[in-house]
């Protein structure tokens, strides 16, 4: 395994190079994901808000409000007309829960809009943007965060981890020595 030892050294400095583009292009992905999503579920949240808007508008012309609506078509014999009673309850607690995510999620700083994206996170909408993703760098200030968070995440994984299992296992020391200079 001797024979790694001039070869792992001469590659080194390429390979952190490499890693620090591949970290830092990887993590600016994160606020560019966040970002689709977010526009695919708005996408999501006016769709639902249309359809109780009909639903509003049906109870209005009956004279009741969505709840009464939907309380009415609950104590019916027809399982049809109960379905409908549900699928009402169903969409003003999507409304409900979209626009708090997504208000959540537009209102989030820098700093806390990983964890609020998880905490909010619907996974029926985040697979259907994943199917769609386009890969991007985002020139924000934010993108540049998450870029310099790739670089630092994956030189410590290198530094931290592989290299010096790398060293191990063609038996160098994980430091360079330096070369004296002849005159």
């Amino acid at each position: 395994m001797r024979w790694l030892k001039p070869l792992f050294f001469a590659g080194e400095s390429l390979i952190d190079r490499i890693l620090c583009v591949l970290g830092a292009v990887f993590f600016a992905q994160a606020p560019e994901f966040m970002q689709q999503y977010l526009q695919r579920l708005g996408g999501h949240l006016a769709e639902a808000r249309r359809q109780l808007a009909q639903f509003e508008e049906i109870a209005r012309q009956a004279g009741k409000t969505v709840q009464e609506l939907a309380t009415q078509y609950a104590a019916n014999a027809d399982p049809a007309v109960v379905s409908m009673g549900k699928l009402v309850n169903d969409t003003e607690l999507r409304v409900s829960a979209l626009g708090s995510a997504e208000a959540a999620l537009r209102d989030a700083s820098v700093w806390t809009r990983p964890f609020v994206f998880l905490r909010e996170l619907d996974w029926e909408i985040a697979r259907g943007t994943g199917n769609v993703y386009k890969p991007a760098v985002p020139t924000t200030i934010e993108g540049l965060l998450y870029a310099l968070i790739g670089v630092a995440f994956v030189l410590g994984l290198y530094y931290g981890l592989v290299k010096p299992i790398a060293c191990r296992l063609c038996g160098a020391s994980s430091t360079r020595k330096p070369v004296a200079k002849v005159a």
